[in-house]
């Protein structure tokens, strides 16, 4: 079956780098695209970024462009984000996703918190 493992949370000061990862499993990972979607307490989850399967294009929430960058490695059946310039804002639980026939699979999230 389809597994999502997210890592990589963690407390970071303002102007800090992360970097998430999301190692996935129970698909043929080279030919979907994945996406990182945030939900921060008291709002709505939200899209991040999305990057296709085979040709690797990107897509990014107006919030975290030029700062965020999605990428992949298909070898590894793996997803990344790596945040930097981080804000107070970005704080959120951050979950890998994946649309395959239809239904959305989720990870169990990680959570990334923006403070000084």
């Amino acid at each position: 079956q389809v597994q999502l493992v997210e890592s990589g949370g963690g407390l970071v000061q303002p102007g800090g780098s992360l970097r998430l990862s999301c190692a996935a499993s129970g698909f043929p990972f080279s030919y979907y695209a994945m996406s990182w979607y945030r939900q921060a307490p008291g709002k709505e989850r939200g899209l991040v970024a999305t990057i296709t399967g085979t040709r690797a294009n990107t897509n990014y929430a107006d919030s975290v462009k030029g700062r965020f960058t999605i990428s992949r490695d298909n070898a590894k059946n793996t997803v990344y984000l790596q945040m930097n310039s981080l804000k107070p804002e970005d704080t959120a639980v951050y979950y890998c996703n994946v649309r395959r026939i239809s239904i959305d699979y989720w990870g169990q999230g990680t959570q990334v918190t923006v403070s000084s």
